[in-house]
């Protein structure tokens, strides 16, 4: 009965995630519709390991009989998302080691990490409290009016925290890369993340600078990881496209995630129901 479940719960996230399209309209729906579709089948997936897990290897359930098998194939699937966490957040750390090893200055009132490198580079790299990390070409190429273009688009990255939550959803991609449009999905929030962080920043500084900044350094610029960094960097032409196209659009209101929203994710907590049906 809990090899059913599994593979149940495993057919609704496969089917849920090939129900992906590339969406259109405002960016607050394409956030939201996007985030739901990216997180619900792993957290469906989770909870039925986690109900599985709950029951045993020994009892029933109703007329059925549960095994060991079941039970193995759960676990192993748990120790399996544990050990890709590990994996990425020891990368992570090596990313953080790597940024504190370079200098530290003060430039316009910040504190940033000098990279010693001509490509023109600003990323924040880390976690929580991420390091503002901007490469020697960059200062040497950017006007001071560009250059606080950049520095605003940073701080967007910093105060939403997206290296902390990106090594989150990251993870969640690392263990799911199995199930259908991951990587467009994962492609599609990279872009809305920008495009966030675009608009906290053509608060505070002129949109067409900010523009203008980004044409020079995405052009010249290589992010080595987008789960650790939140860069400048496009990662591409039609999401670089979209970006200027935003910034010189009305600017939209920044989404936020409602109650709403999270209630439909409560229908993945539907396998834990079944717990109370184990004897």
């Amino acid at each position: 009965m809990h090899v059913i479940i599994i593979l149940a719960a495993l057919a609704v996230a496969w089917f849920t995630r090939y129900t992906w399209y590339q969406p259109q309209g405002s960016w607050i729906s394409r956030w939201r519709r996007s985030l739901f579709l990216f997180l619900f089948p792993p957290l469906l997936i989770f909870m039925t390991i986690l109900a599985v897990l709950c029951m045993g290897p020994q009892g029933q359930m109703g007329n059925w009989q549960t095994g060991w098998f079941s039970y193995v194939l759960a676990l192993s699937l748990l120790v399996f998302f544990a050990i890709m966490c590990i994996k990425l957040a020891w990368q992570g750390w090596q990313s953080v080691k790597s940024a504190r090893s370079c200098p530290q200055l003060d430039v316009a009132d910040k504190k940033i990490r000098l990279l010693s490198c001509e490509a023109l580079f600003a990323g924040q790299i880390g976690f929580w409290q991420p390091e503002l990390v901007l490469s020697h070409g960059l200062l040497q190429t950017l006007s001071p009016e560009h250059l606080k273009t950049v520095l605003a688009h940073e701080q967007g990255h910093y105060h939403y925290h997206d290296t902390f939550w990106f090594f989150w959803l990251g993870w969640i991609r690392s263990c799911t890369a199995w199930l259908p449009n991951t990587e467009s999905l994962w492609q599609e929030l990279l872009a809305l993340r920008e495009l966030r962080a675009d608009a906290y920043a053509a608060l505070r500084v002129d949109p067409l600078l900010l523009a203008e900044s980004l044409l020079l350094v995405v052009s010249n610029s290589h992010v080595s990881s987008q789960v650790f960094c939140a860069a400048l960097d496009s990662g591409g032409s039609d999401r670089l496209e979209q970006r200027i196209e935003a910034l010189l659009s009305p600017p939209e209101p920044t989404p936020h995630l409602n109650l709403k929203f999270w209630q439909g994710f409560a229908l993945a907590f539907l396998p834990l129901v079944t717990v109370l049906f184990h004897s």
